[in-house]
């Protein structure tokens, strides 16, 4: 049990790294109160194994999925998987290790959004759609799906979670052994068992309060799952694993899942995806505006005068919000894929911890079999107000030498780090412009073709992270950032995907916020500073990134009318 002590010192550190300062903070919260607010409004679902102290090499007793005749609804579907966990406990499997997967198709249009809106209160969860998902099929042209072998991963748009039938987290920076014990519980055979999560943006940087319940990475394998599918179906899921080396047995995994099945509710309310104005009662940047002027002109003259090969920067800033009504995170993220166009939308939300979610269009890469796909994303504009401004808008970004410069060197380190371990690469186009509902990038995709699945992890090792969110060189750009920035960025610009047997896919996490109901967010921007920036351009292109979330709280103040020369996506 927590102490009311220690709630405290949670609530004011996600409020203000600096507690000295905490108890001038527009909000008076009891130590009672921030107790229920951390532990007493989630319901938390049975703990399962850390996959991260197994032994790799040690291959599972079974791995397989078990595919039920679809039914009309959820509720239907619940009581076809309580009937086959019920079968499964009274006939266990004869092996020491294992993951089965039971799945139930449904007849029926459901969001994956909104069937985890109807879990609000069990944690762990997570969220996961395509840059696709928020292409919803029309319901009066649903398509039949074939659910017999389970093989239907193309068709999936979202995926939400709740519990872990298997969670993989650590302190320590995420190695070549930890992502081989994430693979050890996955199968080419079984394709719809994936591994969501996240990784640090820094994994030698000190953790802060606020993104400790992560570690240094987190992933989970659902316990409970809904799969959004093209055409108008869905799926209804369960997941069980077990491994005796690790004392979790089938008897504790058979219980801890019929513990939190009975918590799932089969009532599933369309989410109406419409902002709830509030009055924001704080908002607190850090750095500040004077404090980020004196930043971007002290990166500026390390560039200028050439005393370090540094030749770009990415400099970011975490803006703190507090609203007069709480933030519900799911539903705040579901107004975002209103805006989801060609983005991924993603919510990670571990035990005891805080939901981070975004609305990111930037690809890191994706993998199926020995195929990768990647794409280089920066220099970014607001939109226009009409078809003529805004081909303006794009014509002056793709003619800016500044901006020129920064995709140049995003698009050419992605290419070299994809050469050192595919046989061939493409770039196909080499620069265009990729439009969002409120911004525009240049923008340029890379494809190859890997010498091994075993790559996968060197590609996610080497592409993270990318100039586009750090900058160039890497380590100089790494070190200058860690001087700079008074915060934690926690996962935000860090990996944010899934893994699965053959296929796997990581966005980067920009356009996001670190949520928790009572607290507020901590909304994330960032923006490259190359030869030629200018402070209170990039501080411009910092509102228009966060603008997304905060348009969603209050009526938005007008933007400069010429917003010249921004710089990265992130």
């Amino acid at each position: 049990m927590v102490s009311a002590a220690a709630a405290r010192h949670c609530l004011a550190s996600f409020m203000d790294p600096e507690p000295t300062r905490c108890c001038t903070f527009p909000l008076q919260i009891s130590s009672r109160q921030s107790y229920h607010l951390f532990h007493l409004k989630y319901q938390l679902c049975s703990l399962s194994m850390n996959g991260c102290q197994g032994d790799p090499r040690v291959p599972l007793g079974t791995n397989e999925t078990r595919t039920f005749p679809a039914v009309a609804c959820p509720a239907l579907a619940m009581d076809r998987l309580n009937s086959a966990i019920s079968e499964l406990k009274s006939n266990p499997p004869p092996f020491t290790s294992g993951i089965i997967r039971l799945q139930v198709g449904i007849e029926q249009q459901i969001e994956a959004i909104d069937w985890l809106h109807a879990q609000y209160q069990l944690l762990p969860r997570c969220f996961f759609s395509g840059r696709s998902a928020n292409l919803h099929s029309d319901s009066n042209s649903k398509t039949l799906i074939d659910f017999s072998n389970g093989h239907i991963n193309n068709n999936l748009v979202s995926v939400a979670g709740v519990g872990s039938a298997v969670f993989f987290r650590h302190l320590r920076p995420f190695s070549y052994n930890d992502w081989k014990s994430i693979k050890r519980f996955l199968s080419t055979q079984c394709p719809l068992i994936r591994a969501y999560g996240a990784i640090r943006f820094d994994a030698m940087s000190r953790v802060s309060t606020e993104w400790e319940p992560f570690g240094s990475f987190y992933f989970i394998v659902p316990q409970v799952e809904f799969d959004e599918l093209q055409g108008g179906s869905s799926i209804l899921a369960t997941t069980i694993a077990w491994d005796d080396a690790l004392s979790w047995t089938w008897p504790n995994a058979i219980d801890a899942l019929q513990s939190s099945m009975r918590q799932i509710s089969s009532i599933v309310v369309k989410l109406k995806k419409e902002a709830s104005r509030t009055f924001i009662l704080s908002n607190k940047h850090i750095p500040n505006k004077q404090c980020w002027d004196l930043a971007v002109k002290r990166a500026l003259q390390i560039i200028n005068t050439g005393s370090s090969p540094l030749i770009k920067v990415v400099l970011a800033r975490s803006s703190r919000v507090v609203t007069a009504i709480d933030v519900d995170p799911i539903a705040w993220l579901a107004c975002l894929q209103v805006e989801g166009e060609n983005a991924y939308q993603f919510y990670l939300q571990p035990t005891n911890g805080p939901a981070f979610i975004g609305n990111t269009p930037e690809q890191l890469f994706h993998r199926k079999w020995l195929s990768i796909r990647s794409e280089a994303l920066a220099g970014t504009r607001a939109r226009g107000g009409s078809t003529a401004l805004d081909l303006q808008i794009a014509h002056d970004l793709l003619s800016s030498p500044k901006d020129h410069l920064e995709f140049t060197i995003v698009r050419e380190s992605i290419r070299r780090k994809l050469e050192a371990v595919c046989n061939r690469v493409s770039v196909k186009p080499k620069k265009a412009i990729r439009k969002l509902p409120r911004v525009q990038h240049l923008y340029a995709q890379l494809a190859g073709r890997l010498r091994s699945e075993d790559d996968e992890f060197d590609i996610l090792s080497s592409l993270h992270p990318t100039p586009a969110v750090c900058g160039f060189p890497t380590e100089e750009a790494r070190l200058l950032i860690a001087e700079t920035e008074a915060y934690d960025r926690g996962m935000y610009a860090g990996p944010v995907g899934w893994f699965s047997g053959g296929e796997s896919e990581f966005a980067v996490g920009i356009r996001s916020a670190l949520v928790e109901k009572g607290l507020g967010a901590l909304i994330y921007a960032g923006t490259g500073i190359v030869k030629g920036s200018n402070p209170s351009l990039e501080w411009d292109e910092l509102e228009l990134k966060t603008s997304q979330f905060t348009k969603l709280l209050k009526l938005e103040a007008p933007l400069r009318p010429k917003i010249k020369n921004m710089g990265t996506v992130h």
